[in-house]
């Protein structure tokens, strides 16, 4: 068993592309070579910018031999089927394949194929210039004349396995067995002997081979850099990460620049010098203000210390601080009333019309929405009619990550009401499954109206335009928006019926735009269901209490769904709740068998005058008393309260399936007994159809 090394030297490879490279050579070589019959151990695999690097463990020296049968067609088959089997076998004719006798099925013909095995070298080099030639780079270029493509111009090949090199050319550069270090601080060539020795040299030459241990690197001299100066680092694991990437010798310096542009709010600073400059922001402990010091992660050892480094990074951060600057000072001369009647010119979708269009319908649905949030209408509208009006300001413009916030920023600048400015900037929340959502107990009911409001007629209007999510693709993020109207109506335990919303929302649309599909409602329910399945079976409950409860039909207050689904849980978990489901599947079972037999519904009435054991009477006097108690409960939304009901059925039905007969010899008195047991299955389906229970 041998060890495997390969790298392949390039030009910078762009950080964003590096570590899923650096995973797709793995994977790719990986598959080939056992696609080839070389089964190796473990793979792992490294990036920086200029290489990716692959090392496998216990490399075979060459594939075992295969001796396997291809069966054939039969003896006297029509001869496209026996030309077809010789050309999939390899045989010259059928004096090469044997004759099997079958007296059941017939003679058949069977190839017996000898695979002799191969050296790891072969198949190595075989499988490397494969995977070079349809490496799935997002981006690639070809250099020279040569069709060869890859992200930048490669520059190297090393592979070795078990230290001597494996032969093979990738766009006419030769594999061998040296690499190059750092570009500057390393530049000359020099031998490895194996993934030890290499990383070894690699280090000497000033190159950190693991992006873990550079994104360590980085972090440990900006925590330093930071107290050093007595700030603390804006903590940033995509930028640390990116920086990673751009260096293979990462050295972090410190700079600053003038504080007159802490007059700007700290997020469009902290934005700018991350988007334009990859830099850090540092801030005060204590305030959590921005100080006018940044930290900038360079690739070289400088002889100076970074003076120079650190003087060309501050004159480019003082360029782009003033652009935002301006930005910042040009959009306050525009309220953001003004900004938003700009919202007319701006088109949301073709077929949706303008921003300015949605914003009206988001507003009056806002207002409608405010009570069921604990939000003040007027203020709903409001922040509503104001939530997309940064859209067309300057620093938006510049910096789109920002908006939201932006309009906060502006909404606070003229005295507006927090709550209104607040909602400005949260409307947008949840953005993702991790990201926080308003909550109206913080003084946040405003932002949930209009987030709501934001979120519903989105999915409201494009199921009306018929661009809803397939299994391929969701362009316009509809399952992240149904997401979040439910995370923020569970989260805040708001009472928010969907039928109805979404028929106003419908009804606003089709106002503004009277050729939107109309009759949407159920469909955009279903959907927001099944959303919900997946949203709790994520929190961890059973996908069958959930089809439970939705099979009742009318479920649209979800909020009332997940305490149903709660109570019905904790329900079957006790020995009543467990028999009487049991109880309840015996009763649908009986039924469904005898309806079938009869091909009539026993559904209906039972006639107490044939009831005559005391189990049957006490069974009727249990399901009547449940019925009214389970009803009570449910119309005041005491679920468990329900359950408890319910748990008065388990004896009495337990007794009745002991003592009773149901398919007793008198028509009437087995007719009366089935539907007995379909009063059983009535009077559990006012708190969930027991027949989608699994148990």
């Amino acid at each position: 068993m041998s060890e495997l090394l390969l790298e392949l030297l390039s030009e910078e490879i762009p950080a964003r592309m590096q570590l899923r490279a650096a995973e797709d050579l793995k994977r790719l070589v990986v598959d080939g070579l056992k696609s080839r019959g070389l089964d190796a151990g473990e793979a792992r695999c490294f990036s920086t910018p200029r290489r990716l690097t692959l090392v496998i463990e216990n490399v075979p020296a060459g594939s075992p031999a295969i001796s396997e049968e291809k069966k054939g067609p039969r003896v006297g088959a029509p001869e496209q089927a026996v030309q077809g089997f010789l050309k999939s076998a390899g045989l010259v004719s059928l004096d090469d394949a044997t004759i099997i006798k079958d007296e059941k099925k017939g003679d058949y013909y069977v190839a017996k194929i000898e695979k002799p095995g191969r050296a790891a070298p072969e198949i190595i080099a075989e499988t490397v210039t494969d995977v070079a030639a349809k490496f799935p780079w997002p981006k690639s270029m070809r250099w020279g004349a040569s069709p060869f493509q890859w992200v930048r111009p490669l520059q190297s090949v090393l592979c070795l396995l078990g230290g001597k090199v494996v032969p093979f050319e990738i766009n006419g550069l030769a594999s061998g067995h040296e690499t190059r270090g750092h570009r500057f601080l390393g530049p000359g060539p020099f031998k490895v002997k194996n993934f030890a020795d290499y990383e070894e040299k690699l280090l000497a030459h000033h190159v950190i081979l693991d992006p873990a241990k550079r994104v360590a690197v980085i972090s440990e001299q900006a925590h330093a850099l930071a107290k050093e100066a007595k700030l603390e680092l804006v903590e940033d694991d995509a930028l640390l990460a990116e920086n990673a990437g751009l260096a293979e010798w990462p050295v972090v310096l410190i700079g600053s620049f003038e504080k007159a542009f802490l007059e700007v709010p700290g997020e469009v600073l902290t934005t700018s010098m991350k988007t334009h400059q990859k830099c850090f922001s540092l801030r005060d402990p204590k305030s959590k203000k921005l100080a006018n010091k940044f930290l900038l992660v360079s690739n070289l050892v400088a002889k100076d210390g970074g003076a120079q480094i650190v003087s060309g990074n501050e004159k480019v951060i003082r360029a782009r601080l003033s652009d935002a600057k301006f930005f910042w000072e040009q959009d306050l001369k525009h309220p953001l009333g003004e900004m938003a009647g700009k919202l007319a010119h701006i088109t949301f979708h073709e077929k949706l019309g303008s921003q300015k269009d949605r914003v009206e319908r988001i507003e009056q649905l806002a207002f409608e929405l405010a009570g069921a949030c604990d939000a003040d209408p007027p203020d709903a509208r409001r922040a509503a009619g104001l939530c997309k009006a940064d859209l067309v300001s300057e620093m938006v413009g510049e910096f789109p990550e920002l908006q939201g916030l932006m309009g906060r920023y502006y909404a606070e600048h003229v005295g507006t009401k927090p709550e209104i400015a607040r909602a400005i900037e949260l409307h947008y929340k949840p953005k993702g499954p991790t990201d926080t959502v308003p909550r109206a107990d913080q003084g946040d009911a405003v932002a949930c109206a209009v987030a709501l409001a934001d979120k519903l007629d989105t999915l409201v209007g494009f199921w009306a335009i018929g661009e809803k999510p397939t299994g391929s693709g969701d362009p316009y993020q509809l399952r992240r928006a149904a997401l979040g109207v439910i995370r923020i109506v569970l989260e805040n335990d708001l009472r928010v019926p969907l039928a109805e919303y979404i028929a106003k929302a419908e009804n606003s649309l089709k106002a503004s735009n009277p050729k939107s599909k109309a009759g949407i409602g159920e469909d955009l329910l279903s959907f927001f269901a099944d959303r919900l399945k997946v949203f709790l079976k994520d929190q961890g409950k059973r996908h069958d209490l959930i089809d439970a409860v939705f099979s009742l039909g009318g479920q649209d207050d979800l909020a009332l769904i997940v305490r149903r689904v709660e109570a019905l849980d904790a329900f079957l978990k006790t020995d009543d709740g467990a028999n009487l489901l049991a109880g309840v599947k015996r009763a649908a079972n009986i039924l469904s068998i005898e309806e079938k037999k009869d091909k009539k519904s026993y559904a209906g009435p039972y006639d107490l005058a044939l009831l005559t054991e005391k189990e049957e009477i006490a069974l009727a006097a249990a399901i009547e008393a449940v019925k009214q108690d389970t009803t009570a409960a449910i119309q005041v939304e005491n679920f468990a309260g329900a359950m408890r009901a319910l748990s008065e059925l388990r004896a009495p039905v337990d007794m009745f399936f002991e003592k009773i007969l149901v398919n007793a010899e008198d028509k009437k008195v087995r007719e009366n007994r089935l539907r007995l047991l379909s009063e059983i299955r009535a009077a559990t389906f006012t708190v969930a159809d027991f027949s989608k229970i699994s148990g």
